[in-house]
């Protein structure tokens, strides 16, 4: 897979998710279900989106001890999802035995992601509230190489980190970035933003994006904006 922008489609239920991805008649967005839809609607949203002809990142971010996650994957690979993820701070035996659980009897499974340290972190909050004092870009490739080591696909880390993830891991690594806003937008609650140029200049390899899409006047236009700004 190459380049894309990925839609979050933050909606607290089915109704909502459908209205918005009705809108669009011309593309099937790439699109992101996370816990607020999961939890709200379960497995059946997922197979209902793909239905539409969607490609699905389940954004579920699992993080336990290895058996519950390994035992959870097994049952999330019975999904036709694309992408799916998990915390990496659930360390490097965790993250193989959630692969194994992916993995499906055929050997084929989704692409498997790690989250490194969300967009909404600050180095002040890593610093003192998680008592991480190294460089938010250092731990953020620390935990990229572990996912590696573990056998994972990629990581989700903010714009700001994805140049030093593909140093460290390689290109072929996927970088899975949150945090975009356009130049013109807000903010929310994100901390370590970029704009989609400055994302794909930085090497970001997917681009998740949510309310500057989904809360816009004209949804299509800002997806349609966003699409040309990362990829065309």
């Amino acid at each position: 897979m190459g380049k894309d922008v990925i839609v979050a489609c933050d909606f607290e239920n089915a109704a909502k998710a459908y209205d918005f991805l009705d809108r669009f008649t011309d593309r099937k967005p790439f699109v992101k279900i996370g816990m607020e839809l999961f939890y709200s609607e379960g497995p059946e949203i997922v197979r209902q989106i793909k239905k539409r002809g969607h490609k699905i990142f389940l954004d579920l971010k699992l993080h336990d001890i290895p058996n519950t996650v390994k035992k959870s994957m097994a049952v999330l690979s019975g999904l036709d999802v694309d992408i799916c993820n998990l915390h990496a701070g659930g360390g490097i035996p965790m993250m193989e035995a959630a692969i194994e659980g992916l993995t499906r009897e055929d050997g084929t499974r989704p692409l498997l992601i790690a989250v490194t340290q969300l967009t909404s972190t600050s180095q002040e909050t890593m610093e003192n509230d998680l008592l991480i004092k190294e460089r938010m870009e250092d731990v953020v490739a620390h935990y990229a190489m572990n996912a590696k080591k573990a056998g994972l696909d990629g990581v989700v880390c903010s714009p700001l980190e994805a140049s030093k993830v593909h140093a460290t891991c390689g290109k072929e690594f996927l970088t899975v970035t949150p945090g975009v806003r356009f130049a013109d937008g807000d903010k929310g609650d994100q901390k370590r933003v970029m704009t989609p140029e400055q994302a794909r200049l930085a090497g970001s390899d997917y681009i998740v994006v949510g309310r500057p899409i989904t809360a816009a006047e004209d949804p299509v236009a800002a997806y349609t904006r966003c699409v040309e700004e990362f990829v065309d």
